[in-house]
């Protein structure tokens, strides 16, 4: 039950076309004001709230939640799931690499932002549970901090040397793989308020390591139902105990501006940059937005058993630990 006077709550959530009604105040909060704090890219938020828990209310990669749940963060997940795709494009290899397949990674370096970045989480998954690769064998080059500080990294990350970049190391060769956009020779730097040290950036052309990307993740989800998770809303412990409403409360908001989404998605609306992408999701998955930990069971624990499987996790955790009941 609420009370009186609304809870003032400051959230940090980008905007997307599922969260705009939300951030615009079509649909309300019950019980709650919400500050909504632009933080761009919403990545520096993800760092913010581990360390400095900033936020009420912060949006968050899935396994960085994990991992900093696991090291005793003070803030829970709410399964809602903001952001989904697959994950078989976007890791690419040079073509002097004597690269053919994906066992032919091991032995090599390859390149990512930060080892715990959830696009090669998940990727590195589909190489060692479906391609018999050994991640162990693979020396993964980062550039980047983690969000967590105190993770301990497995013996095969490595930091970048003298300042360069993942695109440098790509570029001279030093790298024989990496993988694209944000997750690694996209851009350059760490995430402030913008990237820093050059931004947003177009790499050479490389070769992707599965050139037919799209047909092998449909028929990946028809064989695991498996719909990668790839970011998630977080909720300060505290905020919670003294308001047990409030994780019911702001579920029912971002379902209720989700579901606006999918009206206008539905009607040939233009509404995102992301519309193009969902409508895609959704000819494969039906929903491309499931929220509630029953529709993504299946994912969580995907998730959870690649974290526990690439050291970013001491153990495996039950789902329905790691999430505020919201009942759905």
């Amino acid at each position: 039950m609420t009370s009186k006077q609304p809870l003032p709550l400051k959230i940090a959530i980008a905007t997307y076309g599922h969260t705009a009604a939300l951030k615009r105040g079509d649909v309300p909060i019950e019980g709650v004001q919400p500050d909504f704090v632009e933080i761009k890219p919403i990545i520096a938020a993800f760092r913010r709230m581990v360390r400095d828990v900033e936020f009420d209310v912060c949006e968050m990669a899935p396994a960085t939640y994990m991992i900093a749940r696991e090291a005793g963060a003070p803030f829970k997940a709410l399964p809602v799931f903001i952001f989904r795709r697959f994950h078989h494009a976007g890791l690419v290899y040079r073509d002097d690499a004597g690269i053919r397949e994906p066992r032919d990674l091991e032995g090599k370096r390859a390149g990512v932002r930060a080892y715990s970045v959830t696009t090669g989480i998940w990727t590195r998954g589909i190489l060692t549970n479906d391609y018999g690769v050994d991640n162990s064998r693979i020396t993964w080059v980062v550039d980047d901090e983690e969000h967590v500080s105190s993770l301990q990294l497995p013996p095969n990350v490595e930091q970048a040397r003298d300042g360069k970049s993942l695109v440098d190391l790509m570029a001279s060769g030093y790298l024989s793989a990496a993988f694209t956009d944000n997750a690694g020779i996209g851009r350059a730097g760490a995430p402030a308020d913008g990237w820093q040290a050059g931004g947003r950036i177009k790499p050479p052309e490389y070769l992707e390591m599965f050139p037919d990307a799209d047909r092998l993740e449909a028929e990946w989800y028809r064989k695991t139902g498996i719909y990668p998770v790839h970011g998630l809303i977080t909720v300060k412990d505290e905020v919670l105990a003294r308001h047990p409403w409030l994780g019911k409360a702001l579920y029912d908001a971002f379902l209720a501006s989700k579901n606006i989404y999918l009206r206008q998605l539905a009607a040939g609306e233009s509404v995102s940059d992301k519309d193009d992408h969902y409508r895609a999701m959704g000819r494969i998955v039906g929903d491309p937005l499931p929220y509630g930990i029953e529709a993504n069971r299946p994912s969580i624990e995907a998730m959870m058993n690649y974290c526990h499987q690439q050291g970013l996790l001491k153990k495996r955790y039950a789902v329905d630990d790691m999430f505020i009941d919201v009942g759905a």
